[in-house]
């Protein structure tokens, strides 16, 4: 008996050592500066480890407890679905830090592991160098103007096949719905004609989007040494949907292609695959211009613009439809006034001139954030990164910011729970409203515009690397709500629906279904 309990003893006391010394290999870096655990509690044996479940179901709690708990204090934050040993600063610090060179911060590294690109695409040679990001950056912030007319067609189409055209109340899954008109109107500006019409082309679009992110995040969990073997499986589904994909596009990459060669330029298409076509060309690599390359670098520009587009979209809708029917219309008014304004033209100038269209955007997505935490950065200085208080984050250590609890406090935002639809609508052009000492009507009219950042507004991240598609993103989802208050009415919510958070993220309520109905006077 007394032989027994001590073999148990023993085995507990292995046991334990064992997962002590796990603990210290998969959560603990001996380098790393000594900082506070949100989320650990007094008596914790594992504190980075409790912590991390708990923040895991409870983020929304450990990330406003610590931003109020540590406002001038940097602390780990651990959960799954964030980097592993994710370091939060104080909002502080933001201009000093954000601001060193990319060979001491890298963003593209960080949004490469998050959502697992290397498996998404199959090919870890896709995402480097990033060329990808330079073309959403750079050519379609410079072109989207131009596609304005396209989209609008598109989303005559996309509303017309998601919500109908009944003028008898109708419900619809919103996220669902705003998904998929997403998709149509995003790939009309990827693909081109007919592509983007395609309908099985717009199925395994969708399938890939939405079975990619899902094992991204999926994969991101797993311990990063058995995390190739769980691919092979994981990944199954999306690869068929890639493969899909690719037999669908990649012959009319192949013509767009030999088009090209032959110096057939004159009557190409505005779109990111013969933007990509131009681009390898310059960059010279072979690579990057093999037709599958060129296609999947088509899907990744969906990719990235479709899932958090939807999450913002669906909070506006449903923030618009909780304001209630006289907010709507105000709304509406204006847009109708903005159009007339330009001969009924939509344009990228029409689009800018929809003020509180802009201000209820920018509003829902102060509320209610897609990440809790944004200015994403590794380190990759083999020094290290000092920090102003003296200590040093060792090279790569994953920092962010925080962003919601920033966007909601009451000392940036008076009365910051209440949706205020008008919050960021510039004042009126009048005398009271003179160049001052806050810069002139137009920079402060930008400065509060949906895409434009800063430390309290970081929707869209901050900085030199702030998303790259936020305008064109901006000009998107202005352009569909406008769209839809000329042409349909929301039936009033009593109580605003609320989301889910997991972690650091904070999903929309994807399964609510809103009553809506088409407009009598159209």
């Amino acid at each position: 008996m007394v032989e027994n309990m001590f073999t148990i003893e023993i085995a507990m006391l292995i046991a334990f050592a064992a997962c002590y010394f796990i603990y210290q290999a998969l959560f603990k870096r001996s380098n790393m500066p000594d900082l506070v655990i949100a989320g650990a509690k007094k008596g914790d044996w594992f504190p980075y480890l409790q912590a991390k479940l708990r923040n895991t179901t409870d983020g929304q709690k450990a990330i406003f407890s610590a931003y109020k708990e540590w406002p001038e204090k940097p602390y780990a934050l651990p959960c799954f679905g964030s980097p592993a040993g994710m370091v939060v600063l104080p909002k502080s610090w933001i201009k000093n830090i954000i601001s060193q060179p990319d060979h001491v911060l890298n963003l593209w590294d960080i949004g490469v592991e998050m959502l697992q690109l290397d498996y998404a695409f199959l090919d870890k040679r896709f995402n480097s160098p990033p060329l990808h990001i330079n073309l959403i950056a750079k050519t379609l912030t410079k072109n989207y103007g131009n596609l304005i007319p396209d989209m609008v067609e598109e989303a005559n189409l996309a509303f017309t096949e998601q919500w109908g055209r009944s003028d008898e109340w109708t419900s619809v899954k919103v996220y669902d719905t705003v998904q998929n008109m997403l998709g149509l109107i995003t790939s009309r500006v990827t693909y081109g004609l007919p592509l983007s019409r395609d309908p099985e082309l717009r199925k395994v679009t969708m399938e890939f989007v939405q079975r990619s992110f899902v094992t991204g995040l999926m994969l991101y969990n797993v311990w990063k040494p058995i995390r190739p073997l769980v691919a092979l499986l994981a990944t199954l589904p999306h690869r068929l949907s890639l493969y899909k994909f690719r037999r669908l596009i990649v012959p009319e990459v192949k013509k767009r292609l030999a088009d090209s060669n032959r110096g057939e330029k004159k009557d190409q298409q505005n779109d990111f695959i013969n933007w990509a076509i131009q681009q390898a060309e310059e960059f010279e690599d072979p690579y990057f211009s093999k037709p599958e390359v060129l296609a999947s670098r088509a899907l990744f520009a969906n990719y990235v613009s479709i899932h958090t587009s939807a999450f913002s979209l669906t909070h506006a809708v449903l923030d618009l439809a909780t304001a209630g029917p006289e907010v709507q219309e105000e709304m509406r008014q204006e847009v109708v006034s903005v159009l007339a304004s330009c001969n009924g033209e939509w344009s990228k100038k029409a689009l800018a001139k929809m003020y509180k269209i802009d201000s209820l955007l920018r509003e829902s997505a102060r509320l209610d954030t897609f990440m809790s935490v944004a200015g994403n950065r590794y380190i990759t200085a083999p020094e290290g990164l000092a920090l102003p208080n003296g200590q040093t984050l060792p090279k790569g250590t994953p920092i962010m910011f925080p962003a919601a609890p920033v966007m909601l406090d009451e000392i940036y935002y008076p009365n910051p729970l209440e949706f205020q639809p008008l919050r960021f609508v510039p004042k009126a052009n009048n005398e009271d409203d003179a160049d001052d000492d806050m810069g002139t009507q137009d920079e402060r009219r930008a400065r509060t515009a949906f895409s434009c950042t800063s430390a309290e507004y970081m929707a869209f991240g901050h900085g030199k690397h702030a998303c790259p598609g936020r305008f064109f993103a901006a000009a998107e989802l202005k352009l569909m709500l406008a769209h839809l208050l000329l042409e349909y009415e929301l039936e009033k919510i009593d109580e605003r629906p609320v989301g889910t958070w997991y972690g650091i993220m904070r999903i929309p309520p994807i399964s609510y279904q809103l009553k809506v109905r088409r407009r009598s006077q159209v």
